[in-house]
């Protein structure tokens, strides 16, 4: 094919293999192709789609040429089109120099790429449009060939060793230019001060650009990160929009608005009001979205440490360093963490309550522990013992305070409401405390904190600013901030660009942060202690089976109650796990926050751990009222999440209550109605002999019931007091009318078949043990007793 053909077909072909932006047309649905199901398509998808594979050798070949293609603005993350629809333009190089108005006017904005970012656009952005593609089995997101592609990418183009490989050419000893600058069709305002570019910059002292390949070539390391960044990370809501116009951005944009309208009456710009409202981006990251930017923070970790040691002397740096290092220097404080923060601020504050979660979790610790992805290793020990966080670490600890404190303060927020007898949770909960009981983690953020709360230095307004809203969404292949000595302005900076200069910060080792801890700590008390009971109570359960257990009858179905729980059905294991899980966690945070064992004593006594007289869980938090007792939050929230209950008997007459399923219907009312004519017949004399004191007496009230004295149920807290009825002494023979009752007799009565003994003479057996039985029972008996079987 002739060039020009191919720069025909190109558009066609990047749709083809990564479907079309509004979703309809699929691809080849690089999300769903693994290796195991379809080995042979998986295959030739990363043969074909490899950095040096034949689809990039022709983005190369159109790259030569210069070719645009234009890419609708619809499509940009929200905040990006909303911003370009007002006409501000974003602070990211990215966009700069390439959005194209139709001549008709301000519809159908497009951006003029270039073929290497027309086909990262399309590559980066499918992870988002493609969410609704057709699945038909089970998809492991980190065996996809995307993710192994983004990988790829990553490794090829902003690598740990070495510098980037050179684009393969057709010219021998021919290099691929660089995009160049082009003028804006129409003029834009700005969200503020624009840095050049790294490259431009450091080309621009090179003699020669072909003196110096990698220094063309950073490029596409910077373009690759950048489009990455802004498809991924550059999406929030309407609200962290309206709070991200500062009101410097405001000014400038009333300055260009004045400006456009005095020469242009005729097409005013859109309104601020009306720019807001047109952006409803609705963004809910999917968890393969989220292992994604995962991989991209953990490999930009790796990238960033893989800098070489700074020289001693700052002249020799400034001479040596090529743009690739200084590229490792400045990638992550100014490529992504402004976009990275939001990007979790959002998950936290918008993520489901449920495993989920656990994605966004990790790719939040990824970005916390960079020193895992440091190329020097630990020695490895006999013992597991946890490794100190070097001194080093410092300064990102303190450049990153937010990302550290206030989304910890989230995820307190998040684990306070989540139900921790799950194992799942409870490893979520594990997971940070551990991760932040780190030696040395806590103190170096204690500090960080120390610093931002130092008194504030007077500072001119103009240098203020300067530090204070650095364009962390710009390229980072700009201009270094000039040095700042101070530490303590660094944290500042920090937390004011990300927050504003109104944000009232919340120390983590404050009061109230604290607080939050130790209601962290009740629960986790509380849950252990459910577990406990879970686990104690499936014990019973195992032991108290019996032959007949595969009847379905239990205990609980014979006195009436309910006990049951869908935490029963989480197993023995899962029991331990959540256990141990839970113990190690409170371990940490008592490390972390420096908690006594005299904190954690008086939790552990607010947390009910004392259990009642019936060995039943109390019942859940109340206040007393003049109505008798009302649920607390704390109430509310122990039964949403089973940690308490109440528990539901039958409550009125016991011969009066429905008809169970193990029961047989006929007989319960034959029965009831014998039952009945005895206690009629025989109510006086069966009186009598209940309330005579001697030998006889205490067997007679040991069998004949008396509720009325003898109340074992607990009633609803919200009566407080309930009007007693007295049905006295009488008979009941509803236990002859249970399915188990009869099918006992049964099987005694075949067993005695075997020793030729008949029915009669096992039923006078029956009778004789019987009465044996509760002659013994009643020396031990005291008091009026209600008889039960």
């Amino acid at each position: 094919f002739s060039l020009k053909e191919l720069h025909g077909i190109f558009p066609w072909l990047v749709e083809s293999i990564f479907g079309s932006l509004d979703g309809i047309i699929i691809g080849w649905n690089l999300r769903c192709l693994q290796g195991r199901t379809n080995p042979n398509e998986y295959s030739v998808a990363l043969d074909f789609l490899d950095p040096s594979g034949p689809m990039m050798k022709l983005v190369y070949k159109l790259q030569a040429e210069e070719y645009r293609y234009d890419f609708p603005v619809s499509y940009l993350p929200g905040p990006v089109k909303a911003s370009i629809q007002e006409q501000v333009l974003p602070e990211c190089s990215l966009y700069h120099n390439k959005v194209q108005f139709p001549s008709s006017g301000g519809l159908g904005l497009n951006l003029a790429l270039n073929p290497f970012e027309y086909y990262m656009f399309y590559f980066a952005i499918s992870l988002i449009t493609q969410k609704n593609s057709p699945v038909t089995h089970h998809v492991s997101p980190s065996n996809s060939a995307y993710f192994i592609l983004v990988d790829t990418y990553l490794k090829c183009f902003l690598p740990t060793e070495g510098s980037v490989l050179p684009p393969p050419s057709s010219n021998p000893g021919g290099t691929i230019p660089s995009p160049t600058p082009r003028s804006p069709a129409v003029p834009f305002s700005s969200y503020g001060m624009h840095h050049t570019s790294l490259l431009k910059r450091h080309i621009a002292h090179q003699p020669s650009v072909n003196a110096d390949p990698a220094s063309q070539e950073i490029w596409r390391s910077e373009t690759l990160l950048q489009i990455f960044v802004e498809m991924w990370l550059h999406h929030y809501s309407l609200e962290m929009y309206q709070k991200m116009q500062s009101p410097h951005v405001k000014l400038e944009v009333l300055h260009y608005r004045l400006s456009i309208s005095s020469k242009h009456h005729g097409s005013p710009a859109q309104s601020s009001y009306q720019a807001l409202h047109a952006y409803q981006e609705s963004f809910k990251p999917t968890e393969e979205h989220v292992l994604v930017v995962r991989l991209l923070v953990k490999h930009l970790h790796a990238f960033s440490n893989s800098l070489k040691p700074e020289p001693l002397s700052p002249s020799a740096h400034s001479h040596t360093a090529s743009p690739l290092e200084e590229f490792k220097r400045v990638v992550i404080p100014r490529f992504v963490q402004e976009k990275l923060y939001i990007f979790l601020q959002h998950c936290f504050g918008h993520w489901p309550l449920d495993a989920s979660f656990r994605a966004v979790l990790e790719m939040w610790l990824s970005y916390l522990q960079p020193w895992r992805y440091a190329p020097e290793k630990p020695p490895q020990s006999t013992e597991p013992l946890p490794r100190s966080v070097s001194e080093k670490w410092a300064a990102f600890i303190q450049e990153n305070l937010l990302m550290y404190t206030k989304l910890f303060v989230g995820f307190l927020n998040r684990a306070l409401r989540t139900d921790l007898v799950s194992p799942k949770n409870a490893l979520m909960v594990f997971r940070v405390a551990k991760v932040f009981a780190q030696p040395n983690l806590a103190e170096m953020i204690l500090k960080g904190e120390q610093l931002f709360l130092e008194p504030e230095l007077v500072i001119p307004h103009r240098q203020h600013r300067l530090f204070m809203s650095p364009t962390l969404g710009g390229s980072f292949l700009s201009s270094r901030s000039p040095a700042v000595t101070d530490a303590s302005f660094k944290v500042k900076s920090h937390v004011y660009s990300l927050e504003g200069q109104d944000f009232q910060y919340k120390q983590m080792f404050g009061t109230e942060v604290r607080n939050l801890v130790l209601k962290l700590a009740q629960l986790i008390c509380q849950a252990q202690q459910t577990a406990k009971s879970i686990s104690d109570h499936s014990a019973e359960t195992m032991a108290s089976q019996s032959f007949f257990s595969w009847f379905r009858f239990t205990p609980s179905e014979m006195n009436g109650s309910y006990t049951g729980n869908d935490l029963d059905e989480i197993g023995q294991d899962s029991i331990k796990k959540t256990d141990e899980y839970l113990e190690k966690a409170l371990e940490y945070l008592c490390q972390i926050f420096k908690l006594s064992e005299a904190q954690l004593t008086q939790m552990m006594m607010k947390c009910g751990t004392a259990q009642d007289e019936n060995g039943k869980k109390q019942l859940p938090d109340c206040i007393a009222s003049e109505n008798g007792l009302i649920l607390t939050p704390l109430g509310r929230y122990q039964i949403i999440n089973g940690l308490r209950r109440f528990e539901v008997q039958y409550q009125g007459d016991t011969e009066l209550q429905p008809i169970r399923s193990y029961e047989n219907a006929a007989l319960v009312r034959l029965l009831f109605r014998l039952s009945s004519v005895l206690n009629e017949r025989f109510a006086d004399q069966m009186e009598v002999l209940c309330s005579r004191e001697d030998f006889v007496g205490r067997l007679c009230r040991y069998h004949l019931t008396n509720p009325q004295l003898i109340q074992k149920i607990r009633y609803s807290p919200v009566v407080r007091e309930r009007t007693s009825q007295n049905w006295g002494p009488r008979i009941s023979l509803r236990f002859l009318a249970s399915y188990r009752t009869l099918i006992s007799l049964l099987m005694i009565y075949f067993l005695a078949s075997w020793f030729y003994i008949g029915p009669v003479g096992c039923t006078f057996i029956i009778l004789i043990g019987y009465c044996l039985y509760a002659v013994i029972m009643t020396f031990f008996f005291e008091g009026w007793k209600p008889h039960e079987h």
